[in-house]
C-alpha cells in the first residue's frame, strides 16, 4: 500500500534514551526538562526569538485569537483544513471568506479590501501547503486598516521568506507538530510573535491561567505538551535536513516525470525558500479527479484530496461566494510524499496518473 503520507520516525533506541530520562526524573508533563529543551533548540533552528510548544495546531489557533482578543469579524480563507475556520467559530467570531489566487492557492489580497468591515477585527491566512502568502500586502492592509494578523503555518515549518523564518510575520504565527506533518511531535503545534508581551499572555493561556499554584491571570487552558511529544521532537530534529532533502528530491522526480500529465501545479512564491510539504496536482475537473482516485486505489494507492470541500461550503458558517477555491477544493489531489517513499514508488504513482489521463 502507498498512501498519501508515512510519519516519520527516529530510530526507536534514539527515542528510547529520552524515554528512559523520563521514566528516571518521573516528570511527564507541566513544562518538563525536555519541553524546555525542545523549545530552546526550535529557536534555534528556526531563527526565531519567541515560541511555545503546544499540544497541537489547533488549541494554537485558539490561543491565538484570545490572545489578541478578536471580536466580530475575522476575514479568512476558504481553501485551508477546517480548523482555520473551526477556531474561529469556537472563539465566538465570524469567519469572512476571501477567496483565493488560483495559482498560489492562498487568499488573495486584492480581494481583501473589499471584506473589511467596521467590524472586522483581524485577518487569518493560511500558508498553504507550505506556500507562504504574500505577507507583505497582507502587512499593508493590515496596518492601513488597523487589524491583527494571524497565520496558520499548519505546513510551513523551515520555509523562509526574504532569508527570514515564516514564523516572523504577522503578530502570531501558528503551526502543527502532528504526525503527518514533515516535523512532528507525534501530536503537537506551537505559536511564535515577535511580542514579548503577546508571548507572556500565551504562555499563561495554555497553562489555566496560572501565575502561582494557587492564582490566575485570567481564564486559560490546558494547552500544554508532555515530556513524551517532546521527546520525539527532539529525535526527528536531528533528520530535519534528511526530511527536507528527500521531500524535495521526490518533488522534482514528479514534476519531471508528470510533465505530459495535464493538470496545474501550485505556484511557489519567488521570495520563499520552500519545504516541499505536499504535491498537490489540479486536475481538469471532478469528474478526473474522481476516476483518477478510484483508478490508484485499485493499485492500493491512496492520495487525499486536500483540501476538500471548501470551507466557504460547511454547514455552520455563512455561505459566501469562493468560485475559485471551490473549484480549486473539487479537483485539487496531493499526491504520495513521505520520507520512506521509493523512487519505484513514485514511478509507479506517476505511470498509473499518465495511464488514467490517457485512457
Amino acid at each position: 500500500m502507498i498512501p498519501v503520507t508515512k510519519p516519520f520516525l527516529p530510530p526507536v533506541e534514539m527515542y528510547n534514551k529520552y524515554v528512559q530520562g523520563i521514566w528516571d526524573r518521573q516528570w511527564l508533563t507541566n513544562h518538563g526538562p525536555l519541553v524546555n529543551e525542545l523549545e530552546i533548540k526550535l529557536k534555534e533552528y528556526l531563527g526565531v526569538d519567541h515560541l511555545l510548544f503546544l499540544s497541537n495546531g489547533t488549541i494554537a489557533l485558539q490561543i491565538a485569537i484570545k490572545a489578541l482578543d478578536l471580536k466580530g469579524e475575522i476575514i479568512t480563507t476558504p481553501y485551508s483544513y477546517v480548523a482555520t475556520t473551526s477556531c474561529i467559530v469556537w472563539e465566538g467570531c465570524k469567519p469572512v471568506f476571501v477567496d483565493i489566487d488560483d495559482k498560489t492557492f492562498n487568499i488573495n489580497p486584492a480581494l481583501i479590501e473589499a471584506a473589511i468591515t467596521p467590524n472586522t477585527s483581524a485577518i487569518l491566512a493560511t500558508h498553504v501547503y507550505g506556500n507562504p502568502c504574500d505577507v507583505f500586502a497582507i502587512e499593508a492592509i493590515a496596518k492601513k486598516h488597523n487589524l491583527k494578523v494571524i497565520y496558520d503555518a499548519a505546513h510551513a515549518f523551515g520555509v523562509t521568506v526574504n532569508g527570514k523564518s515564516i514564523f516572523e510575520y504577522g503578530d502570531i504565527s501558528t503551526t502543527s507538530f502532528h504526525a503527518t506533518k514533515l516535523f512532528h511531535t507525534i501530536e503537537g503545534g506551537a505559536v511564535f510573535t515577535k511580542d514579548a508581551e503577546l508571548l507572556r499572555k500565551m504562555s499563561l493561556l495554555r497553562n489555566f491561567g496560572h501565575t502561582t499554584p494557587a492564582t490566575f491571570d485570567g481564564v486559560g487552558i490546558n494547552g500544554k505538551n508532555s515530556e513524551f511529544h517532546a521527546a520525539m521532537g527532539l529525535c526527528n530534529l536531528n533528520f530535519i535536513q534528511d526530511i527536507l532533502d528527500k521531500r524535495k528530491e521526490q518533488s522534482v522526480l514528479y514534476k519531471e516525470q508528470l510533465k505530459g500529465l495535464n493538470a496545474a501545479t501550485q505556484l511557489i512564491n519567488k521570495h520563499a525558500v520552500f519545504n516541499y510539504s505536499y504535491y498537490p496536482v489540479i486536475m481538469e475537473s471532478e469528474e478526473l479527479l474522481l476516476k483518477t482516485v478510484e483508478a490508484l486505489q485499485h493499485y492500493q494507492v491512496f492520495p487525499r484530496r486536500y483540501f476538500y470541500p471548501s470551507l466557504s461550503n460547511l454547514d455552520y458558517v455563512e455561505k459566501q461566494s469562493c468560485p475559485v477555491s471551490e473549484s480549486t477544493a473539487k479537483r485539487a489531489l496531493c499526491l504520495p510524499l513521505y520520507f520512506t517513499l521509493s523512487k519505484e514508488e513514485q514511478d509507479m504513482v506517476c505511470r498509473l496518473l499518465l495511464r488514467v489521463q490517457n485512457n
